[in-house]
């Protein structure tokens, strides 16, 4: 069996972090490295490589981490706006094989982000 991920560590509580939200399909944890003002990461607790690897069963969950952004986004009043990025693959920065969907907000964003 591989190693589990960082974010599988933290759903199992073996490694602290920080958590704005859980519910029984994801945990919302701040970033330890963060790149805005607020960083979020919105990781559903099934193990999912990333977007290249989802398959139709994924569909619901991925929506509901997108959901879940939007009611965390309010819960925090980030009134201005906030971003969502998902990494995919080594050439997007993709550093953690565990689908994850960064918040980033709290300061103006540049376009383009790369």
């Amino acid at each position: 069996m591989p190693d589990k991920t960082i974010f599988q560590k933290i759903i199992d509580r073996e490694i602290p972090a920080t958590i704005e939200h859980e519910d029984d399909r994801c945990i919302v944890i701040h970033d330890i490295d963060p790149k805005a003002p607020v960083h979020l990461l919105i990781i559903p607790k099934k193990l999912i490589r990333n977007v290249a690897t989802t398959t139709e069963d994924d569909t619901e969950t991925l929506g509901h981490l997108v959901q879940i952004a939007r009611q965390v986004a309010a819960k925090l009043n980030l009134e201005g706006g906030f971003r969502l990025v998902i990494n995919t693959g080594p050439d997007s920065g993709e550093a953690v094989p565990h689908l994850h969907v960064h918040l980033l907000a709290g300061r103006r964003m540049k376009w383009p982000p790369g």
